[in-house]
């Protein structure tokens, strides 16, 4: 009777509720602090391959910077001797070995010595070398472009969670609705049309209704430290059409695989018990089901951050972008290997710091997750 009496007492007695920075404190108190170590400990090895890979990948195609600009000169009718384009590639290094040359830029960019004549110049330590295209240190170059691209970025990445996170759940709960049809053939054609030609319809559009086909991020007005901006209101304008077609196409996708998670789960048993012992549907949905269903989308988190990071080269070249994806494909073609190498490293950064973030987040999405075992 008394073991009666204590089981009745335990089930009735209700722990009081953790408030957010309580769990938050819990959460980052016990093993995901050293699975953090654990993982920035391997970010230098994981960068160190990359850039490996990324120097190696760059030089496949045959020729150098300089064949390519002698041939850009003969295209123009000026004729450069054997002797000058070998004075060329000696002034750029180009005409030592590629594990030669890897290791001086690698070198370079880890720590250049104080007394070198690049940190009397530039005062920094890290040497990412000379832009043969640009005719300036590489770093001045992405760095001109690098926030401006990083602010697009992060809008068109708010964007796509913003809009398609309450459709996959509109869809996911209201099954072959009409709402979920419409969805879907919006999701289906975003996915099937291509970006440059979206953005061309769109350019369109804009032109006939305003006027002005509001492409480009810069503007011919302002100039501040040698960049044109356009006051916040029109640039903010100006950034609809890139938002809508960029950040449709990783919308469409986001929708589908959510929506395809959440009616797994809402088909799972332990849903069914919810109901059935009187939980909310809302609580059902939002609590149980979207943590478990969001999984995926966060764990591709890295991958987003580059993708959007360069953005859809073609697409940024239609509407006249001066993100890093243009730049990039400038370097390529006029084999700049220095300013390839740097942007293509900080996508390859951002990929290994977005899997580290979407790790964290799904360990704090799901409890169910376990990195070095024992409870959380």
């Amino acid at each position: 009777m008394d073991t009666n009496v204590n089981v009745a007492e335990n089930m009735n007695s209700k722990k009081p509720k953790s408030t957010f920075f309580e769990v938050l404190k819990d959460f980052f108190g016990k093993d995901l602090v050293r699975y953090i170590i654990r993982r920035v400990l391997m970010f230098i090895p994981t960068i160190f391959l990359v850039s490996i890979l990324v120097f190696f990948v760059i030089q496949l195609p045959p020729g150098d910077y300089v064949s390519a600009h002698i041939s850009a000169l003969a295209s123009e009718g000026e004729i450069l001797t054997e002797d000058e384009a070998e004075a060329m590639r000696a002034e750029y290094g180009l005409d030592k070995p590629v594990i030669v040359q890897y290791g001086m830029w690698i070198r370079d960019i880890i720590w250049t010595p104080t007394d070198s004549q690049y940190y009397r110049i530039h005062h920094s330590h890290h040497n990412w070398k000379y832009s043969f295209a640009f005719g300036k240190n590489v770093w001045d170059v992405v760095e001109e472009r690098l926030g401006i691209t990083i602010l697009v970025t992060s809008i068109i990445m708010i964007f796509q969670y913003a809009v398609s996170i309450p459709i996959a759940i509109y869809s996911s709960t209201h099954q072959y609705s009409v709402g979920d049809y419409v969805f879907s053939v919006i999701g289906f054609l975003g996915t099937a049309i291509p970006n440059f030609i979206l953005a061309i319809v769109l350019m369109y559009l804009s032109y006939k209704w305003t006027g002005k086909a509001n492409v480009g991020l810069f503007s011919q007005d302002m100039m501040v430290n040698g960049i044109h901006w356009y006051n916040f209101g029109e640039f903010l304008k100006r950034l609809i059409i890139p938002i809508i077609v960029i950040g449709t196409s990783g919308t469409c996708g986001i929708i589908r695989s959510i929506r395809a998670q959440m009616l797994d789960e809402i088909g799972r048993q332990y849903t069914l018990t919810a109901r059935a012992k009187g939980v909310k549907e809302r609580k059902i949905v939002m609590k149980y089901c979207f943590r478990a269903a969001i999984n995926p989308t966060v764990s591709g988190l890295g991958g987003i951050l580059s993708s959007l990071f360069s953005g859809s080269t073609v697409t940024a070249l239609v509407l006249n972008m001066q993100i890093q994806g243009p730049q990039l494909l400038q370097a390529l073609l006029t084999q700049d290997m220095y300013l390839a190498g740097a942007i293509v490293m900080i996508q390859a950064t951002l990929v290994v710091v977005g899997i580290l973030l979407s790790d964290i987040a799904l360990a704090f999405l799901d409890p169910r997750i376990r990195y070095s075992g024992g409870s959380r």
